[in-house]
């Protein structure tokens, strides 16, 4: 169900457009003031709010100003005049969208339900994208950051947990060559890289290539540098 924040000292204005809006199913709040608006804004995430410029105590846009301090919820100001310069300042100050009063409800309706739709799409691509981010895919090695699973063409590998923090280091910073003594701090600590056993590291890129790599002495993904230490070639 959406939810709407209707903002106007009219109380005419508030009174039709909630009801009109609660006809389509959505939840419905009202302010009639700026400071009781930002109080509303604070204790509740809207999915759209309605705000008008001509308010007592706060005008619309310190309302919508001080709303963009701490949150990114859409807001439409309405406004009784014709000027552009009311309109410029509300899109300076962070409104997403105005409307000029008189206006038709239903276009209200549809500037609402649009924003609404645009806001599902970036919703969408931030949650893909963020999945995206989770997820790690070089050739047929696919590793997931989350669950700490890694994939060879499909098939789970089980890894120990020193063997995937090796391998999401390397895979994450593709053609960076590592020395042992860095690995083994970064992936061991400081108090392994005190007691100087870089022996640990080659065991491990070892062990790690036998189960990645589809011929651990012909390497696809973890490579030597001879003389300095080891990385991820990107393919």
């Amino acid at each position: 169900m959406a939810r709407i924040l209707v903002v106007d000292d009219e109380k005419l204005i508030v009174k039709g457009i909630s009801f009109s809006l609660k006809q389509d199913g959505m939840e419905v709040d009202t302010a009639y003031d700026g400071e009781e608006a930002i109080e509303m804004a604070k204790q509740k995430e809207y999915d759209v709010v309605l705000l008008d410029v001509m308010l007592p105590k706060y005008d619309g846009f310190a309302v919508c100003q001080a709303i963009r301090e701490f949150s990114e919820m859409p807001i439409i100001m309405l406004t009784a005049k014709g000027d552009d310069m009311d309109k410029i300042l509300g899109l300076e100050y962070g409104a997403d969208d105005y409307i000029t009063k008189p206006f038709n409800i239903l276009e209200v309706k549809a500037r609402i339900k649009a924003i609404m739709r645009r806001n599902s799409k970036k919703d969408r691509r931030s949650k893909e994208r963020e999945n995206d981010a989770k997820t790690i895919v070089s050739g047929d090695l696919r590793l997931d950051t989350e669950s700490r699973r890694v994939f060879l063409a499909g098939r789970e590998v089980n890894l120990t947990a020193k063997e995937f923090d090796l391998l999401e280091l390397l895979i994450t910073h593709p053609n960076k060559v590592y020395s042992r003594e860095q690995l083994l701090s970064l992936v061991w600590g400081n108090k392994a890289t005190e007691s100087g056993d870089v022996r640990t590291v080659d065991v491990h890129v070892r062990r790690l290539r036998e189960k990645v790599e589809p011929n651990p002495s012909d390497p696809t993904y973890v490579f030597t540098k001879w003389g300095v230490g080891y990385y991820y070639k990107e393919t």
